[in-house]
């Protein structure tokens, strides 16, 4: 089955082109290390997945690009084309020339109905070209004005257009320190409006990524394109193609069903994170070995301690013991300290991917109690390795590793939105201050909702 990916304002097409162009690379490269048959099946389902084929042999991303200004989309368009191995179809793409100016409330109220119906027509062609749809998979910013206004106006018509397809967005969470003085209050009401329509939140933050850029990639220099090649490599090492369950002899058809099957057991809790394992520069890589109880048991504690990468993780932070109360629940201002999850998916690629234990993934005290754990934890696996590891890991959990940051997030656009600081910006657009206490409340429920795990 295949999904069609929406691309959304600038962040949304730079990482959507890094994404189906590591996605190609990978399916190009000799060094799968599995067998010919192996390999012929995983580039066919990646294909199918990802791309539709065109006579001349070159695979044309399903994706529809949308932006309220030209020169990203001309960008993404001419790079995907000079690549030579995939490309663009170059009627799939809606672009205007005034942007949003980082106001959700443009994005939302106006630029989303007026063009509405061309962005509609553009997705509904694409998924014509699927044979079977799995969903949609948008990839948006909420701090800017198109990706986040924008995109969440299109999920919503997604939503409508195609109530049984799966809707998983990717959003990008804004530096701490800010690039947008507003971007809190676009932030929250991205947020609130995508719990309703979408059926999960992956989320990447710009701080996490720009971290493993510098320590683990040994970047000095850190642009924005090392960012985003980051998060596609670590989107790819989910949604390659892989064995969704043991013993299955062909590769998962339906790659966003099974994520929500085994991420999404209840609609209160929709936050996806992703953390990957190993990740290194290609200088590091060469001295390197890797064993799979090592990257099961770093992978582990990456998950209890809510550390986004594998250097610096606290290693005293322990499960709660069998029979022991939690010492507090999380109060989402506290510094949190053991992170509770309520579903995750181990994805692993590589060498002797069959040995792996993964008991540790199913101790109850890594979960909420009203779930068994046997059900909380999926395995996916393929023998196929992934972009230059002999061996990999990903984990996506939906856990409280976004409660301080929503929190956060929300607290600071409620100090603004106290003092009506730029609220005018909003109403003239038609948000009002009754739209914002919708927004606030449907988070403060969310928070609610992890924080009592």
């Amino acid at each position: 089955m295949s999904i069609v990916t929406v691309q959304l304002g600038q962040c949304g097409n730079q990482i959507g082109y890094e994404v189906f162009n590591a996605i190609c690379r990978d399916f190009h490269s000799t060094h799968g290390l599995c067998s010919k048959k192996e390999n012929e099946s995983y580039q066919a389902a990646s294909k199918e997945r990802f791309f539709s084929e065109e006579e001349t042999g070159v695979p044309v991303a399903r994706a529809v690009l949308v932006d309220m200004e030209p020169k990203v989309i001309s960008q993404t368009l001419s790079r995907a084309a000079r690549s030579g191995l995939w490309k663009y179809d170059h009627q799939s793409h809606f672009c205007q020339k005034q942007g949003s100016g980082n106001n959700w409330a443009n994005g939302y109220s106006v630029h989303g109905p007026r063009y509405r119906d061309v962005i509609m027509n553009l997705v509904q062609k694409e998924a014509e070209k699927c044979d079977r749809l799995s969903g949609f998979f948008t990839v948006m910013s909420m701090a800017g004005g198109t990706g986040s206004g924008m995109g969440t106006f299109v999920t919503q018509c997604l939503r409508d257009a195609f109530p049984t397809s799966f809707i998983l967005n990717q959003v990008i969470w804004p530096y701490g320190t800010g690039e947008v003085i507003v971007q809190n209050y676009n932030s929250v009401l991205t947020l609130s409006h995508l719990y309703q329509s979408s059926d999960a939140l992956l989320v990447h933050e710009n701080d996490a990524i720009h971290k493993i850029c510098a320590q683990l990639m040994n970047i000095k220099k850190i642009s924005f394109g090392d960012v985003n090649q980051v998060i596609a490599h670590q989107l790819g090492s989910v949604f390659q193609p892989t064995y969704a369950s043991e013993g299955a002899s062909q590769y998962s058809r339906s790659p966003l069903g099974d994520l929500m099957e085994s991420l999404v057991p209840h609609p209160e809790f929709k936050m996806l994170g992703l953390r990957n394992i190993p990740q290194m520069s290609e200088n590091s890589l060469a001295y390197s070995t890797f064993t799979w109880p090592g990257l099961i048991k770093h992978l582990r504690q990456m998950l209890i301690a809510n550390a986004t990468m594998e250097e610096g993780i606290n290693w005293q932070v322990r499960p709660p013991l069998p029979g022991h109360p939690v010492p507090q629940k999380a109060s989402p201002n506290k510094a949190q300290h053991f992170n509770t999850s309520i579903a995750n998916l181990v994805v692993l690629r590589g060498k002797d991917v069959q040995s792996v234990d993964l008991g540790v993934f199913r101790e109850p005290a890594l979960y909420t109690s009203w779930l068994n754990p046997q059900d909380a934890v999926n395995v996916w696996k393929t023998p196929r390795a992934f972009n230059k590891y002999e061996k990999s890991a990903a984990l996506v959990s939906n856990s409280q590793f976004l409660l301080k940051l929503t929190d956060n997030i929300v607290g600071k656009a409620w100090n603004m939105f106290a003092s009506k600081a730029y609220l005018h910006q909003y109403t003239k657009f038609g948000i009002e201050e009754e739209d914002f206490l919708d927004s606030f409340t449907t988070l403060e429920q969310v928070i609610s909702s992890y924080a009592s795990l």
